[in-house]
């Protein structure tokens, strides 16, 4: 997250979480000395914010480590601790982008995501910024099980300025992913994202639709896919974690785009989501604008989250 601009953005997107289980961990170290009564505050505070099981002992066990029992400089030291810890746990299975010189073309992207999580805006908006860089961008609309998610798709292909291959609504996922890697060759598109169904309720229907957009693109693109993101919506908490779940079952994932970060106080859901999955966060999504979707920083992250704070 180079631009001070988005740090701004991020820092006010994450301003529900902030003043909700950020706020909370305050109230409880604040002037007073540590003990395990406050340790199993922060436990369950950790745990009320979708941090997760794994992270949630894995943080505990560090402020307990650390920490100085019975020290009235308990406080700041401990605020210290957990935001080191944090970084540290997010760092681990931290991934960066997508190179700026890709080392395929077509660099091929498989999107993953239930419906409503902002798939197809992630898609847009990452169109956009390749374009913005320079890059020729095709659109795959393999997501043909819904009318209004093709006309979505290419809506945002004439915003971003990125071809878009599609069929008609009900065709084979599949054959859209082959007509659109051809046409990325014979175009000489350096960068091809494939929007794809999301319907849980048909969850092996899906699973092995998945499969079979994967083996083609494999066939038809060395290499491919380079890249597989899943998109979740943090509002969703919990949720989120079940649904990547499902669609690990279909294909490795590479990484997550988080979205509507700014629309939860439970921002926590980050963490939960690397250290039960083992999937980096990629994306994080801040708003509603291009440049709010940007590739996840976690010293940035921790650093707005905490920033604001009094400790």
């Amino acid at each position: 997250m180079e631009s001070s601009s988005f740090f701004q953005r991020l820092k006010t997107g994450l301003a529900k979480t902030r003043q909700g289980w950020v706020q909370r961990l305050e109230q409880v170290f604040q002037g007073r000395p540590w003990d395990e009564e406050a340790l199993a505050s922060v436990e369950e505070i950790l745990l009320s914010a979708d941090v997760g099981v794994k992270g949630t002992e894995r943080l505990i066990e560090a402020v307990r480590r650390q920490a100085p029992k019975g020290s009235d400089e308990a406080a700041r030291s401990l605020s210290a601790c957990l935001q080191q810890e944090i970084v540290s746990l997010l760092t681990a299975s931290a991934k960066t982008s997508a190179p700026a010189a890709l080392p395929a073309s077509p660099w091929v992207v498989i999107f993953l995501g239930v419906n409503g999580v902002g798939k197809t805006t992630t898609i847009g908006k990452l169109a956009a910024q390749y374009r913005q860089s320079g890059k020729k961008v095709l659109l795959a609309a393999a997501d043909t099980f819904r009318a209004a998610a093709i006309e979505q798709l290419e809506v945002w292909g004439q915003r971003a300025g990125a071809e878009v291959v599609k069929h008609k609504p009900g065709a084979d996922p599949s054959a859209v992913v082959f007509d659109a890697l051809h046409a990325a060759k014979k175009r000489q598109a350096d960068v091809v994202l494939i929007d794809t169904a999301g319907r849980l309720h048909t969850k092996v229907h899906l699973v092995e639709e998945l499969k079979k957009i994967r083996r083609v693109t494999a066939k038809e693109q060395e290499g491919a896919p380079h890249e597989t993101l899943l998109v979740l919506d943090a509002t969703t908490g919990q949720n989120a974690l079940q649904q990547a779940r499902v669609f690990k079952e279909a294909m490795d994932i590479t990484g997550i785009a988080l979205t509507k970060l700014d629309g939860t106080a439970k921002g926590g859901v980050i963490i939960g989501i690397q250290e039960e999955l083992g999937v980096p966060v990629q994306y994080i999504g801040v708003g509603e604008e291009i440049d709010d979707l940007q590739p996840f920083d976690p010293a940035d992250f921790v650093k707005a989250l905490f920033e604001a704070d009094r400790w």
